[in-house]
C-alpha cells in the first residue's frame, strides 16, 4: 500500500472511531499492514498536522491515537455547540488524583489520606466512568479498590499513567495555588475554566476540557471537608 493512501485511510479511520485507537485495531482493520508502518505513517501525520497548524492533532491518548480539536480552538466550539466544559469539583478532583497516583487503593485508604468520608465522591467518579472498581484486596473483609479508566486518560490528555507529573511537581503546584489569593465572585466563572489539572496535578494539555468548580450535581461537602 502506498504511503499517502495508508495515511488517509488512518486519518478515516481515526475519524469515524471519535475515540482512541490502539495499534492492534488499527492493525486489524488494515490487515496485510505491518504495525511498524502504521506506527511510522501515524508519527509522520502527527508532525505534518502541528507543522501545518491544522483544525486537528493526532495525538497519544490512553494507549491509543485520537483525531482531537487544537486546545486552543475550544471557545469557538463551545459557541458552536452552545456547550459548556465538563466541570470537576476539588473534592472530585482530589479523589481523581489520589486513585490516580495510587493504584489499587481502596476506600478507608482515601478516607485516611482526605480525612472526609468520600462515599458520594466515589458514586460521582464511577457515574462518570473516570474510575472504575478493579479488583478486592487480599486484606481482612476483602475491601474492593479502584483505579483510573481510559475514559480519564482521555479527558485530562494522558498518554497513561506514566504522563502524570510526578508527585514533587504535584506539590509545587499545590504551593503555588495555596498562596493565589480568592477570585472574586463576578470573575469567578472566567476564573474556574482555568486548568483543572493544576488543582490536581495531573496534566499540563488538557487546555480548557474541564473547570475546578462546584456543581450542582456534586454532593455537598461537609463541614469537615471544607476545611480539609
Amino acid at each position: 500500500m502506498e504511503e499517502e493512501q495508508l495515511k488517509a485511510i488512518l486519518e478515516s479511520l481515526l475519524f469515524a472511531a471519535g475515540e482512541p485507537v490502539s495499534i492492534a485495531r488499527l492493525g486489524n482493520a488494515l490487515e496485510s499492514v505491518p504495525r511498524e508502518e502504521i506506527k511510522k505513517a501515524l508519527a509522520e501525520m502527527a508532525v505534518a498536522y502541528r507543522e501545518q497548524r491544522r483544525g486537528m492533532v493526532l495525538e497519544e491518548i490512553a494507549d491509543g491515537y485520537q483525531l482531537r480539536t487544537p486546545s486552543e480552538h475550544a471557545p469557538y466550539l463551545r459557541r458552536l455547540l452552545s456547550a459548556k466544559p465538563p466541570r470537576l469539583s476539588r473534592p472530585l478532583l482530589e479523589t481523581l488524583a489520589i486513585i490516580a497516583y495510587r493504584p489499587q487503593i481502596t476506600r478507608p485508604e482515601i478516607e485516611q489520606l482526605r480525612g472526609v468520608d468520600t462515599g458520594g465522591v466515589l458514586e460521582t467518579l464511577l457515574e462518570r466512568s473516570l474510575i472504575h472498581i478493579a479488583g478486592r484486596k487480599e486484606a481482612p473483609g476483602r475491601p474492593i479498590y479502584y483505579e483510573t479508566t481510559s475514559a480519564f486518560l482521555e479527558l485530562f490528555g494522558l498518554k497513561n499513567l506514566d504522563d502524570l507529573p510526578d508527585l514533587e511537581e504535584f506539590r509545587a503546584i499545590e504551593g503555588l495555588l495555596s498562596n493565589l489569593p480568592p477570585a472574586r465572585p463576578e470573575a469567578r466563572e472566567g476564573w474556574a475554566t482555568s486548568e483543572p489539572q493544576a488543582t490536581a496535578g495531573m496534566n499540563s494539555s488538557m487546555g480548557e476540557q474541564g473547570a475546578v468548580e462546584h456543581e450542582a450535581g456534586d454532593a455537598p461537602e461537609s463541614p469537615e471537608e471544607n476545611q480539609s
